[in-house]
């Protein structure tokens, strides 16, 4: 931990030595999610295909609204780091693992109510819902694994640890993949061996991350008492827990309403934008690993309270993440057309899909900038500002779709999802000016 706390410059190596493994950690994640649908498209099941895609909207809703415990770990790790309080590093885990337990065991207890109330709001009908339904059941039992894994990868990415999050990643993504393949289409087990295989996959990471943890980090509840009992760091970690959460649900909201809102427009639509969905995971994912690199910095530069530094962070992560996102558009507006073709077989939903392919392409660019200032607030503790632009973009997202979708059709449902996700780096950006005018940058929540 001494190493981890000695200063260091801001510097576009020090931005990519965090970036560049988490984007090929967070790509085999989004990967998972390709695979599946693949293998799930190769029984040549329309109803099987639209489950599994419906499913994974609702997994995001009960797992991903909660990778708060993930960013709010990390931003946390990295102001003790950058205020050279290493003993507060473990404390903070301790912390953020109990809270995962909790929640992950919550989810058991809901014994599938999530899939029987979630699903048919997402649209899920028939043999859709019955898909939808086993999948999620059964990747459900993941929960305290899954919601650990946000911890201990928060904590490393906060110590700046990240290719060891990266081999994490892979132990957990490459069992995932693996084993759904061979669950699916050798073992014909349908969507519940896609399920088992994200259940084996979660369980695998869970037990190499402590294995490293404590390892690495000597014995990993060291001090657990003093943790548990500290009411002000709890104080701390609810407010921005309660923050991200909010900004998070909103943002599922958001990708969930656009979901519903293709299926009004018929089955066609709806898998031809699950397609392009497909390829923003892989996008995002990439563009993640540069918010994670601005969640870092920004964090540690706060925590030895280095504006000077700060400010460099936030240059240097904001022009890795738009030449990111520019690349991304390019490829997909060059090659989408072979990934549509990979992920289906049916002439209709590749016309559908090829017709919205410019709109969706635009998506990473436009994006790019909302991903990085995301993690520069989220490591600068500003939550309340994050989450109230997020409330702000979607009060936009949904007057713009009121206007474009009822003129436009799928062309005005992908327009308004673009001006929703502009909207967020645009109020994000005024927020971090009007703090540096002021000289509140040093100012948390």
């Amino acid at each position: 931990m001494a190493s981890e706390s000695a200063e260091f410059a801001v510097t576009h190596r020090a931005v990519l030595r965090i970036a560049a493994p988490m984007m090929f950690a967070y790509l085999s994640t989004a990967l998972v999610g390709v695979v599946s649908t693949a293998a799930i498209g190769r029984l040549a099941n329309a109803d099987l295909s639209a489950g599994i895609a419906l499913a994974a909207i609702l997994f995001d809703v009960l797992f991903v609204s909660l990778n708060f415990l993930r960013s709010t770990t990390l931003g946390l790790t990295a102001l003790a780091l950058g205020a050279g309080r290493p003993e507060e590093v473990r404390a903070i885990f301790q912390r953020s693992l109990l809270l995962a337990a909790g929640l992950g065991f919550i989810i058991l207890a809901l014994k599938g109510a999530e899939a029987r109330i979630g699903l048919p709001v997402l649209g899920a009908q028939g043999l859709v819902l019955q898909a939808a339904g086993s999948y999620v059941r059964i990747r459900a039992l993941s929960a305290p694994f899954a919601l650990g894994n946000y911890a201990i990868l928060g904590t490393l990415l906060g110590r700046g640890r990240a290719m060891t999050g990266l081999g994490l990643q892979l132990i957990l993504n490459g069992t995932n993949i693996v084993l759904c393949i061979g669950l699916v289409l050798g073992l014909h087990l349908g969507v519940r061996g896609a399920a088992w295989a994200a259940v084996a996959g979660e369980v695998a990471a869970f037990i190499a991350g402590l294995g490293w943890l404590r390892l690495c980090g000597g014995p990993v509840f060291t001090g657990l008492k003093a943790a548990l009992t500290d009411r002000r760091s709890w104080g701390a970690m609810g407010i921005l827990n309660r923050d991200t959460l909010i900004r998070t649900l909103a943002l599922l909201f958001a990708f969930a309403f656009f979901t519903r809102e293709g299926a009004v427009l018929g089955a066609v639509v709806l898998a031809a934008n699950a397609i392009h969905l497909q390829f923003f995971a892989l996008a995002s994912n990439c563009l993640d690993g540069f918010a994670a690199a601005a969640e870092q910095l920004a964090g540690r530069m706060i925590g030895a309270r280095n504006i000077a530094g700060f400010n460099r962070a936030v240059r240097l992560t904001l022009v890795w993440s738009v030449v990111c996102g520019a690349a991304i558009t390019l490829v997909y507006a060059v090659f989408g057309n072979g990934f549509i073709a990979l992920l289906t077989q049916a002439a209709s939903v590749r016309h559908e899909a090829a017709r919205s392919l410019f709109w969706a392409a635009l998506v990473p660019l436009v994006a790019a900038a909302a991903f990085q200032l995301d993690g520069v607030f989220i490591g600068a503790t500003w939550s309340r500002d994050m989450r109230n632009m997020m409330l702000l973009s979607l009060v936009v997202f949904i007057g713009s779709w009121a206007v474009l979708m009822p003129a436009l059709g799928n062309t005005g449902l992908w327009l308004a999802f673009l001006i929703f996700l502009g909207t967020r780096g645009i109020t994000l950006t005024r927020v971090l000016r009007k703090r540096q005018r002021e000289k509140r940058v040093l100012v948390g929540f």
